[in-house]
């Protein structure tokens, strides 16, 4: 079962999706100022995303949804690739590792 997220119907909708990849980042969270509130007098209405510049990083950066730059479909698969080559080859490392523990053993 996907889970769900209720948005309220005077809400726009977010523009991105939580683990999308863009060009600042990975949207790892977002949230809403309402109109009326203080916060959107404050900073203006709409959606906010947590960014996590590079997999693995230790930082988060936040954006307004106007400052967010969609992947092209070129960029995204050029990213994916490279991360499943990267994923293949530490793979390939655990195998030759399991062979040399296993005295190159067939255990499958």
């Amino acid at each position: 079962m996907q889970p769900t997220i209720s948005i309220p119907q005077h809400w726009d909708y977010p523009r991105f999706a939580l683990d999308q990849r863009t060009k600042e980042g990975i949207i790892l969270g977002f949230h809403y100022y309402p109109n009326g509130t203080e916060l959107a007098e404050q900073f203006g209405h709409g959606w906010r995303y947590a960014l996590m510049p590079k997999k693995n990083s230790d930082e988060l950066f936040h954006f307004e949804e106007n400052q967010i730059k969609p992947l092209s479909p070129q960029e995204l698969f050029l990213q994916i690739t490279a991360e499943i080559e990267l994923y293949q080859q530490q793979i390939a490392t655990l195998q030759q590792q399991l062979v040399v523990i296993t005295g190159g053993a067939n255990n499958g």
